[in-house]
């Protein structure tokens, strides 16, 4: 789930945001629990980018389990864009210009299409008439560890959408200090005390409503959206967006919190991503290099494999609802998947599937009934209902993803 202010404007465009399906297994666990699109990359999600650059509110065709909770909205004319694809100013004005059955792609990819969902289903880009191939670089994300690796980008390109022609609030904390001030800015409601905030290097976004606490400091590029806060003496390292609605603490670098999840305490945070409604238990710790500096390997649901994802940096990937106990200690390149709860001495398992309870080798199945008591609990506290569209997810997850739990 991810709960944003969702921009409304009036436009004939329909926009149509649909998951290209090798892209959505490659996003798993992250994809699991919401469209591509709705993953957040820079300092908003992808469908938020699209709606502010379109001036639309956009709708998901996405996998049936997820439909109820996102459905899609089909009219006559539609334009149907990928929704891994980040815009950009040239690809807007492309789609923009589209004609009734013209595509837009790069190689074999389709990048959007408009006209009826039949001929979308029907469509075959490279024999499409009119066919437009898009020459120009674009930023895609179809690799978990791709949302770490943009953000810092991404921030940059967010942050000069969002700060067109409006006006910073005025910093009134007299003990905070900020270099760069001139890339630094502040939503309204925020609470700022003592702290240390460097934008010299990349922009700093403080959204609405958020606190950030005495002795933290914060280099850019950086978001900190709608509701979050950096408790005391938190140290925020470049490349890294928090929320929206997070706790966070100790050392973060270049990594993404989606919302409602929390890392409130001490404990190094590196090269990873975090899903919606996770929780790091105190002095829980990520490895984000191997001790031979080889390239780092990464589980893919799709491969069935580990796979080398050419980065010599990459942490942690955890999909929704995944927690940790305290002093918890995950391997270079870990994946954790929906719904785990993990624990106990020691590395874990790099690969730990979703519905997983323990640590190490010993790891038994999370009882739904448990798991969903706890979900309905910590969603209750943000006054977020956890429904039966929530439930059908899971209860989705949960069968699709029985069989790495070969324990049982």
């Amino acid at each position: 789930m991810f709960k944003t202010e969702r921009l409304f404007y009036f436009c004939a465009m329909n926009v149509v945001l649909f998951d290209h399906p090798q892209t959505k297994v490659s996003l798993q666990p992250l994809s699991f629990t919401r469209p591509l699109a709705g993953i957040r990359v820079g300092i908003l999600t992808i469908a938020e980018k699209w709606e502010r650059r379109l001036k639309v509110v956009a709708s998901f065709l996405t996998e049936e389990y997820l439909s109820s909770k996102y459905p899609a909205k089909i009219e006559k004319d539609n334009i149907f864009i990928n929704g891994a694809v980040c815009p950009d100013e040239a690809m807007v004005k492309i789609i923009y210009a589209l004609k009734e059955g013209q595509c837009l792609y790069s190689k074999d990819l389709l990048l959007a299409f408009r006209g009826s969902k039949e001929k979308f289903d029907k469509l075959k880009v490279k024999e499409s008439e009119g066919a437009i191939e898009h020459n120009e670089d674009f930023t895609i994300i179809d690799a978990v560890w791709k949302i770490f690796k943009k953000n810092a980008e991404q921030i940059h390109a967010d942050f000069e959408l969002i700060t067109k022609d409006t006006v910073s609030q005025p910093l009134k904390d007299k003990h905070t200090i900020i270099y760069g001030a001139e890339n630094v800015f502040i939503e309204q409601g925020t609470k700022i005390r003592a702290a240390i905030i460097n934008a010299e290097n990349g922009p700093v976004y403080i959204g609405k409503d958020t606190q950030i606490h005495e002795g933290a400091t914060i280099k850019g590029p950086f978001a900190l959206c709608e509701g979050s806060f950096v408790n005391m003496g938190g140290k925020m390292r470049g490349g890294s967006t928090i929320g929206p609605f997070c706790k966070v603490g100790g050392e973060v670098n270049n990594s993404v919190i989606f919302g409602y999840s929390n890392k409130g305490h001490e404990g190094f945070l590196g090269n990873s991503v975090l899903g919606e409604w996770c929780n790091l238990g105190a002095d829980t710790n990520n490895s984000n290099l191997k001790n031979n500096y080889s390239n780092v390997r990464l589980w893919h649901y799709g491969e069935q494999d580990f796979k080398d994802t050419g980065l010599q940096f990459c942490g942690l990937i955890m999909g929704d609802h995944s927690k940790s106990g305290i002093n918890t200690m995950f391997n270079t390149g870990t994946v954790v998947g929906v719904s785990a709860n993990v624990f106990g001495a020691g590395y874990n398992r790099k690969f730990v599937p979703s519905f997983s309870w323990g640590g190490g080798e010993q790891l038994t199945t999370y009882r739904k009934d448990k798991m969903y008591e706890v979900a309905r609990s910590v969603m209750e506290r943000r006054d977020i209902d956890f429904d039966k569209d929530e439930s059908k997810i899971l209860d989705y997850i949960f069968d699709k993803t029985a069989r790495y739990r070969d324990w049982d």
